[in-house]
């Protein structure tokens, strides 16, 4: 039977932005690859900075992303999160509905969070995140009933900021004998809240998401010292080496996923998605490899399109390829 899968994360909308410069990116003060906290009125200078560039709307935040694609596959699915009484609230709202997802949004006065993404001309992806109503998310609105369908509970690392959440959602799905996944969602949120990840990691999570930056950051050390040296604090660690593919281990068995090749336009949700897929497999009690191999296709399908969000066709061309790895000997 397939375990269910509720997120919590911060619900953004994300304005995909191709730039044919990275000067825009010194000229806002954005290191490019990173994610960047800006202020409201930071947010808007960028957004009019890049005006004349190409762009488009879709739900986002990391969690949401990973979530997004479950529902796409089919897994039964929930979204905890926060966003404004705006028409960027409603998009996001919707959005996730559409989906078939069980939304549990808490509707503020603050205005909906949006990451701009500025996409490069070689596809590496630099975020600027003004959360807005996202970070009102608290442990008031977590209702421990919202957790009872759920077997899996799946949160982004940027939600550290606020730890007591972090850490009120993991006791209550502990109480309910589920299982925890965590993403460490950026490498410059790893370094700076170093000691939070370390705790969370140790006391709750099952299952750590990291790709080679956040894998450093945490250990201190390169990729394969590093899967190492996370496995030791959970029963399952994840590393992604981008065109490399990704390394996991689970106690001493360790398994290297090569990943597909394929035409890069944009890298933005390629992790959100490869834990979409290998969480899609985990829940169906499918071996690690294949958990990771249907997690480098998804990984692998998303950075073909501009964005994290893949429309119905794109699905089920995956869903016939993830029959082919299920059957596979």
């Amino acid at each position: 039977m397939m375990r269910q899968i509720l997120g919590i994360g911060n619900a953004l909308v994300d304005v995909m932005t191709m730039i044919d410069d990275d000067i825009i990116l010194k000229k806002f003060a954005l290191p490019k690859g990173s994610m960047q906290l800006v202020d409201k009125a930071k947010s808007e200078l960028v957004k009019s900075g890049t005006v004349h560039c190409r762009r488009s709307l879709a739900s986002g935040g990391s969690a949401a992303n990973t979530i997004h694609g479950l529902a796409m596959l089919g897994v039964k699915t929930g979204f905890i999160g926060s966003i404004g009484k705006d028409e960027m609230g409603d998009f996001f709202e919707n959005d996730m509905r559409n989906a078939g997802i069980e939304t549990m949004l808490s509707r503020r006065e603050s205005v909906t969070g949006t990451a701009v993404a500025l996409i490069s001309t070689d596809s590496e992806r630099t975020f600027a995140t003004h959360l807005g109503a996202a970070v009102e998310l608290d442990v008031s609105n977590l209702n421990p009933t919202d957790f009872n369908s759920y077997d899996i509970l799946y949160l982004e690392g940027y939600l550290i900021n606020n730890k007591p959440l972090v850490e009120a959602a993991c006791r209550i799905a502990k109480e309910r004998g589920m299982m925890i996944a965590l993403d460490l969602a950026s490498y410059n949120v790893v370094e700076v809240m170093l000691m939070d990840f370390q705790e969370i990691i140790g006391k709750y999570v099952d299952l750590v998401f990291a790709n080679e930056e956040e894998a450093r950051a945490f250990s201190g050390v390169e990729t394969n010292m590093a899967l190492d040296h996370i496995s030791k604090s959970c029963e399952v660690a994840v590393v992604k080496v981008g065109s490399e593919g990704s390394w996991i281990k689970r106690y001493d068995e360790i398994i290297k996923i090569s990943s597909d090749k394929v035409r890069v336009r944009d890298t933005t949700g390629a992790g959100d998605l490869y834990a979409s897929g290998f969480l899609y497999g985990y829940s169906t009690g499918l071996d690690l490899e294949k958990c990771g191999q249907i997690g480098s296709l998804m990984a692998g399908k998303v950075i073909e399109i501009v964005g994290a969000r893949m429309d119905k066709s794109k699905f089920e061309e995956i869903k016939t390829k993830i029959e082919r790895i299920i059957n596979s000997d």
